[in-house]
């Protein structure tokens, strides 16, 4: 697979990469399956997918625990990019980017990875009773120490809150502010947050600033949650735990409201005969040698499908077309 750079620390993955939320949080837990999900990591590994992006939020800590079964093998082989900032409650996400918890939170990290050190250690959300300086300065230190290589914004227009999914972020100048701030503290190599067909605000200025900086942007939600795969049946419902259960953007009247999209995708798709999901990819491929999408998925056959965008060429025509398609209706706000 083509390899790309994640920014200021100049470190090469694969020009995909693969979110390993869906594995043990978020979505359908009754298609949650430990052994499969491993076996799809290995087989990530094996294509040239070097980039697993994770979080300690996500089970909680389940997800790396996962991931630390893997690493505990391939070390070597990957490239693992993990978050601090978030706290799972009862009935609330909420931010801590306190110093003293960004030390703890990365040395529980590393336990559970099974590995000496993380490639890649994003700040999940920024702490609002926290300067962001003194949050970036602690995770800075962690560098120096040698516990980790780079260092990461995710998400950061978002604020903690519940009802939102930990992926789903809205891109504004208070990003751009962020970023400015901490640079000033520690280079920024790689920046993540929602970049997709259907929602394409990260192109206005957020992608922008990281090329112009030398920074990897790295695309979440790249397949909008599953919808521009074109598997998902309006009105289809959800489980009571798959945070799509709550989103606006997958009520039947929004999913319905969306189909002009998938339609695009599929008229494309149909021309290289390929799937929407790659055309999908394949354009988030073509926005620049910055982007690197982060399909999730825990199935093996969706991550071989996903790594063959890599080889799709899209035209000129094409990409107009994918420009041309809508925005998502529905959304947090």
């Amino acid at each position: 697979m083509e390899r790309r750079t994640i920014g200021a620390a100049a470190l090469e993955v694969g020009a995909i990469g693969l979110g390993c939320m869906p594995m043990s949080w978020a979505y359908s837990t009754s298609e949650q399956n430990g052994e499969e999900s491993v076996r799809t990591v290995h087989a990530a590994l094996d294509r040239g997918v070097t980039l697993l992006d994770t979080a300690d939020m996500y089970g909680p800590f389940t997800n790396e625990l996962l991931i630390g079964r893997v690493l505990k093998e391939r070390r070597h082989d990957a490239f693992v990019s993990t978050k601090c900032g978030l706290l799972v409650g009862e009935q609330h996400i909420v931010a801590n980017g306190r110093p003293s918890h960004v030390k703890r939170a990365c040395d529980a990290s590393l336990r559970r990875l099974q590995t000496d050190f993380i490639d890649l250690y994003q700040l999940h959300r920024v702490d609002p009773e926290v300067p962001v300086e003194e949050t970036w300065g602690a995770m800075s230190e962690l560098v120096a120490a040698g516990k980790v290589r780079a260092l990461g914004f995710c998400a950061v227009g978002a604020r903690a809150d519940h009802r939102k999914s930990p992926g789903a972020a809205g891109v504004d100048a208070a990003t751009i502010r962020h970023l400015e701030r901490v640079q000033g503290v520690f280079p920024v190599s790689g920046v993540q947050a929602e970049l997709a067909v259907w929602s394409r605000e990260a192109l206005e200025s957020l992608l922008p600033w990281c090329v112009s900086h030398g920074v990897g942007f790295m695309a979440a939600m790249p397949l909008g949650s599953g919808y521009l795969s074109g598997t998902l049946t309006p009105g289809g419902g959800f489980e009571a735990d798959d945070v799509r259960a709550r989103h606006p953007r997958f009520t039947a009247e929004m999913m319905a409201a969306n189909q002009p999209v998938v339609a695009g995708l599929r008229r494309i798709a149909e021309r290289h005969g390929a799937t929407p999901s790659q055309v999908a990819l394949a354009w988030l491929l073509a926005q620049g040698r910055q982007v690197i999408p982060l399909p999730g998925t825990k199935k093996e056959r969706f991550l071989t499908e996903n790594c063959r965008a890599a080889d799709l060429e899209l035209t000129p025509a094409d990409l107009a077309e994918l420009g041309a398609l809508p925005a998502a209706r529905g959304s947090w706000e």
